[in-house]
């Protein structure tokens, strides 16, 4: 079964519009959803748990039409952390695990102390003397004690320092070696992703520039050293992005079209993103 199934998902803004945007996350996956600040990664997480209506297209999360009133009974197994984390200041980390208790009819209190204490979060220290990174812990540790299927985060990791990031990351992972859990995780922080993503989905002002294993997409891309002339003569459609410079040109392409005469360096998940965007795409 697949967490989440996206199809043609479409959302028109006055000034910017998300097009045709279709992925799919597998059961036991992490779904990496990358792109620049506005490029659609939110406004795709809110059509996906329909907290926008979308103007085309179609949702299912865990098997469910989320327009259906199916979806309301699947929201318990979805554990959500938006790029900022929402509790009345004056909250305890305590006191909000037993207002939890009475929101969700699975949560675990055994859970919720394991990962206070796993992520060295005070339970009796308002939500207000919070910094950043704890007020993210928090969140994440809410998330995670309702015995979840989905995650679904959006920007969990960003603004967080690289030890607490890392720490993060790890729970992601180790939430996914159960293989009926699942994890959509929204960043424009690419190295987070390429640590630890199984699927990425790129999109570059409102529309889905690539969907792939990642592994795949690494194995197919590479970026090669070509002089000018050898530039020139390539077939324009074979090029994906490139950039020039004193001694020539780098440019990004499917390792099925690199010339013979031609070295395919591996490069790297961020690479491929840079050259797609910042890239010059014309020859």
């Amino acid at each position: 079964m697949n967490a989440i199934e996206v199809q043609n998902l479409t959302k028109n803004y006055s000034g910017f519009s998300l097009s045709d945007v279709g992925f799919v996350l597998p059961e036991g996956s992490i779904l990496g959803l990358i792109g620049e600040n506005g490029a659609g990664k939110t406004t795709t997480i809110k059509l996906i748990m329909n907290a926008v209506e979308r103007d085309d297209g179609t949702v299912r999360v865990l098997g469910a039409d989320n327009r259906d009133s199916a979806f309301y009974a699947v929201k318990d197994d979805i554990g959500v952390v938006l790029d900022e984390a929402y509790f009345p200041e004056v909250l305890t980390a305590k006191q909000v695990g037993a207002i939890m208790k009475r929101t969700y009819r699975n949560w675990d209190d055994a859970c919720y102390q394991r990962y206070m204490e796993k992520l060295s979060l005070p339970g009796n220290k308002a939500f207000k003397e919070f910094s950043r990174g704890m007020k993210m812990k928090l969140a994440i540790a809410v998330a995670l004690s309702h015995d979840p299927k989905l995650l679904i985060l959006d920007e969990a990791t960003s603004g967080l320092d690289p030890i607490v990031r890392d720490e993060i990351l790890d729970i992601f992972n180790d939430f996914t070696r159960d293989e009926t859990h699942s994890i959509l995780l929204s960043s424009h922080i690419v190295s987070d992703l390429e640590k630890i993503c199984d699927y990425i989905a790129f999109i570059h002002k409102g529309k889905l520039m690539l969907y792939e294993e990642k592994d795949r997409l690494l194995d197919e891309f590479a970026v090669v050293g070509l002089s000018a002339e050898e530039f020139r003569l390539l077939p324009h459609e074979n090029v994906l992005g490139y950039k020039k410079n004193d001694y020539g040109v780098e440019a990004l392409m499917r390792r099925s079209n690199v010339p013979k005469t031609a070295k395919a360096e591996r490069t790297t998940l961020e690479n491929i993103i840079l050259f797609l965007v910042k890239g010059e795409n014309e020859q």
